[in-house]
């Protein structure tokens, strides 16, 4: 009964507006009071928030979330995008194929959706406007290249998901290697589906020489030193994802210098939104603890493990149900905040069918990036819409083509688990 209660008061402070954190904290601890009272709930509310903020790895996060601010100063991004369209701009969507190339050359230096979102929106949007694409072709590809972020290491949403889970960030990381490329090659590939299907969506680019096309890979030069610095001393065990973060931030800021864009007031401004952001992740984690502390003195996951293991259906089904579940909270919820609530819930779930715990990370952030490009939540058509000031529904037609597309990227990921786990095993 009393789980019934908190889950009901979960739902309605959710609906109310109140933010996530607010909404999980004190929703669980209106279950450790019913099932404790005041002892339990005194105890667990003076112990949480030390243990939250201890853990070693949770450095990864604001190191990688700096890193992703001293990129955006450098400007980077933007010579991404430009060498993308040198490259490729001349063919008919071009320039839309550019921005998912550079979409995944930003979600390689930086774990943040949204950053990516913004910076693409900025730079991409206007120049295929100018040029004559459909704006809401252009809209709609912006919004779901900016999700790359979430799956490329490094990725805020898999490290997070480790924490969680207590498996190797590490192997999640690399894991999201090869989907990360698949993905981008799918966004490719419904571009030229779309213009294919209507020419007048796209115009053909600009051609450029080949002497042109080497030159413009001199600004390719930085992204790929932070990729090294990062992602290949992961793979190659040089160092763990945390000194590799702290390598990173310092890189992306060695690069801003380099660009002559680290003044003392962006600098500032740097270090401040990576703690807004930093303390915002630690406190939706502090609310999800006490509300996942609710959740393991009442067994609720070990009775609804037990309960699914008993069930005389195909495993198949019970993983189809899981990602059908976390598509449909995707359109309501902040992605992180749906990491942080089911996946101490559903993890256990996961063992029991006998299914690989970094195989099922990877494949729940590829489902999750579909939840920030559908309606009503979509966090990055809202950002995409706010920066060029072109209609959300506009944005989110756009958008649904690469939906469907990424349904089937997610239905060859769950039947192909080597696709996710083979990089893995190669790891140093």
């Amino acid at each position: 009964m009393s789980v019934t209660i908190v889950l009901i008061l979960l739902a309605l402070l959710l609906f109310t507006g109140l933010p996530v954190a607010l909404a999980m904290g004190v929703s669980g601890a209106v279950g450790l009071y019913m099932f404790g009272g005041w002892p339990v709930l005194q105890g667990i509310l003076k112990t949480t928030p030390l243990s939250t903020a201890n853990d070693y790895e949770i450095i990864t996060i604001p190191m990688f979330i700096l890193m992703a601010e001293f990129v955006i100063i450098s400007g980077v991004a933007n010579d991404l995008f430009r060498a993308a369209t040198i490259w490729v701009g001349r063919i008919r969507g071009g320039v839309a194929m550019a921005t998912a190339l550079a979409g995944a050359g930003f979600g390689a230096i930086s774990g943040s959706s949204t950053a990516a979102a913004a910076t693409l929106a900025s730079t991409s949007i206007p120049a295929m406007l100018k040029e004559g694409y459909d704006p809401k072709l252009a809209g709609g590809v912006v919004a779901i290249s900016g999700t790359l972020s979430m799956l490329i290491p490094p990725s805020i949403a898999l490290i997070l998901y480790g924490i969680i889970a207590d498996i190797p960030v590490s192997a999640l990381l690399i894991g999201g290697v090869l989907p990360g490329i698949l993905v981008t090659a799918t966004i490719i590939l419904t571009i030229a589906f779309l213009v294919w299907r209507d020419p007048e969506a796209a115009p053909t680019g600009q051609a450029y020489r080949l002497a042109e096309k080497f030159a413009s890979l001199k600004r390719v030069g930085p992204v790929l030193i932070l990729f090294f610095a990062v992602t290949g001393t992961i793979y190659s065990g040089i160092a763990t994802p945390t000194e590799a973060a702290g390598i990173g931030a310092f890189f992306a800021m060695l690069i801003a210098a380099w660009e002559r864009q680290l003044s003392f007031a962006n600098a500032w401004s740097a270090l401040r939104s990576a703690a807004h952001t930093t303390c915002m992740i630690l406190f939706i984690i502090l609310g999800a603890h006490v509300f996942g502390y609710f959740f393991t003195l009442t067994r609720v996951t070990n009775d609804l493990a037990n309960w699914v293991g008993m069930l005389e259906t195909s495993r198949w089904v019970i993983l189809f149900v899981i990602l059908l579940g976390y598509l449909i909270l995707g359109f309501f919820m902040d992605q992180i905040a749906i990491l942080i609530l089911t996946v101490p819930v559903v993890l256990p779930l996961v063992y029991q069918l006998g299914f690989d715990p970094v195989w099922f990370g990877v494949l729940i952030v590829v489902t999750a990036e579909v939840g920030m490009v559908t309606p009503p939540m979509g966090m990055n058509v809202f950002v995409v819409a706010r920066y060029t000031r072109r209609p959300l529904g506009e944005i989110f037609r756009g958008v649904m083509p690469h939906v469907w597309a990424h349904l089937i990227v997610i239905a060859l990921l769950a039947a192909f688990p080597g696709l996710i786990l083979w990089l893995p095993t190669t790891m140093q």
